[in-house]
This record gives C-alpha cells, structure tokens and sequence, in this order.
C-alpha cells in the first residue's frame, strides 16, 4: 500500500517518520522541501503538489496547521481532490473543526473516495515513537482498511464513528489539557510562593488524586525552564476556540471554557502566538516576581515506552 504525507511540521514529521521506520512505501510533501529531506535520505518520494500525492498513492494523509490551510490544500488548485479517484483514502490528522472535515469529506466521497479523520493526542513525544493515540472517524469498512496504517502510526486507536465525530472528540480532549495545563501553572507558582521544595511538590502531586497526563509531561519542562512541549499557544487557541464552537452549537452553557479562552488570549498578546503553550505561566509568575524552576527536569519530553505495533480500542459497553 502507497501511503502519501503532506505536511511536515512539528507532529507531522514524527508521524511521517513512523511510516518510513516501518517501511511503507511513504510519499512526502511540504511547503518547505527543506523539511522533507531527511525523509528523502531514507527512501521517501517526493511529490510537487497536494495532487501528485494523491495521484501516486491509495492513502493520503494531511496534518496541517489550520482548517483553512486544510482546505486550501484538499480543494485548492493541483489539490488532493484532483488527485483522487475511487477506492482511494483521504485522511485528515489535523486537529480541525468537525462541520469543515464534513464539507470536505462531502466532496472525497463525490469522486469516489473515502473519507477519515483521525487526529491524534499523546504529545509529540509520542508521535515520534508511534506510541500516540488516534481516534478515527469514518465508515467501518474504510476504517478496517485505514488500520494497518493507523496501528503503525499510533499504539491505541479507537473508531469513534462516522466522519467528523474524530474531529470532535479531539477537541473535547485538547480543552481537557488546557484546563489541566492552566491549572498546573497555578498549582506549581502557589507551592513556589509557599516556599514548597519544588521537586518534593512535583512528586507528591504525581503520586495522588491530582496528577495527570499533563503534570507528568508540561510540568517537567515547566520546572526545567525550557517549556518547550512542541505545541505554542496560537494552537491552544485554535483549539479550545474549536470545542467552544461545538459547545455554542448544542447551547452548552460554559464557565471554564470561555476563561480559558480569554487567558489564552492575554497570553499572546503578552507574549506572541508562537511561544510555546507551557509558558502560559508567565501570565502569572512575572506580577509575583518568580521563576517556576526546579533541578533535575529535562528540557523536552522523549517517550520511554518501547515502540510497538499498535491495536484497536473497544469501547465498554456493558
């Protein structure tokens, strides 16, 4: 099977990467041909255009910044839908908003092509191992012939139903982290303030009934210094701006979101869209006069869980 990758950047690239290191016959594409180079030395082809991929492979793969950017690329000119034809897959693993991911996957299915969207979520760190986790949403017949391919991108992979529902669960999952990210940065500037020995605090909340996934990642490079978690805060906002949308639509009243939106939103205009989210902390160590540091944290996060092939998750039902 010919798989086809456009989009290289920060998640994409270690996406990629787990297809080439699987050995899929893997086709690239990126607005910067510098990003794609290393893929190139290892065997990858390479495509001048969004159609090309679509052309040369049975799946192509998008995992771009923006809907808009998604779009320009899909339906654009010398784009994936030019290139498809019937029985092919197109897959979206941007995070992006569920209603595009329809209209989108509306014109895919009018050529005779499939549609999925199956974002990820484990932070970057775990998509370079192919040790992420990836919700799909599609038909089930497309899904159990996207699956050799999405088990080797990710370790666990839950079919969340038709097109579009992927798209809105992810981010369901990215206001969970934000939440949890907000509330980290407030947690660990008080036990500062409070003159806690930061590492016992760091330990002491990861043993009990407030850890989480992101204390046990963001936290680390927080205390650190480096903050650097792959993700910046224009991302967050698109992101948490995206469950918003969904949250207006069905006319969920919400207290959290609509805050989180607004300290996201002060945060990049103190600070610029592409600092990387963690830093959010600023927002509230600067007025106090501190910096949030601890010894023994690593700059950046790597996954020490060993790669393996990947599986489908089955929901409890009873």
């Amino acid at each position: 099977m010919k798989v086809g990758f456009i989009g290289l950047g920060n998640v994409g690239g270690k996406l990629a990467g787990s297809l080439l290191r699987n050995g899929v016959d893997l086709t690239v594409r990126d607005l910067d041909r510098k990003a794609a180079e290393p893929f190139l030395a290892q065997g990858a082809k390479w495509a001048d255009s969004a159609k090309a991929v679509a052309e040369a492979c049975d799946i192509t793969i998008t995992c771009l910044p923006s809907p808009a950017i998604c779009s320009a690329v899909v339906e654009g000119p010398d784009g994936v839908l030019e290139g498809l034809s019937p029985g092919k897959i197109w897959a979206e693993m941007s995070t992006t908003d569920e209603g595009e991911v329809k209209r989108l996957g509306a014109m895919v299915e009018a050529v005779g092509a499939h549609p999925v969207d199956c974002p990820v979520s484990g932070g970057c760190h775990r998509a370079a191992t192919g040790n992420i986790a990836i919700l799909a949403g599609c038909d089930r017949e497309t899904f159990e012939k996207m699956l050799p391919v999405l088990t080797i991108l990710g370790r666990r992979v839950l079919h969340t139903g038709a097109l579009g529902t992927a798209s809105a669960l992810k981010v369901v999952t990215n206001f969970l982290a934000t939440a949890n990210l907000v509330a980290v940065t407030e947690a660990l500037t008080t036990c500062q303030l409070a003159g806690m020995d930061m590492n016992v605090a760091f330990e002491g909340i990861k043993i009990s009934s407030g850890n989480s996934f992101v204390h046990e990642t963001e936290s680390q490079v927080i205390l650190n210094g480096s903050r650097d978690i792959n993700f910046t805060m224009e991302l967050v906002l698109k992101d948490i701006g995206l469950f918003q949308g969904i949250a207006d639509r069905v006319g969920a009243k919400l207290d959290v979101s609509p805050l989180l939106i607004e300290i996201f939103k002060d945060g990049i205009a103190k600070y610029g869209g592409g600092e990387w989210s963690p830093n959010i902390i600023r927002r509230i160590e600067e007025p106090a006069g501190i910096k949030v540091l601890a010894p023994g944290f690593p700059a950046e996060i790597l996954d020490d869980e060993p790669e393996e092939r990947g599986y489908e998750v089955t929901p409890a039902r009873g």
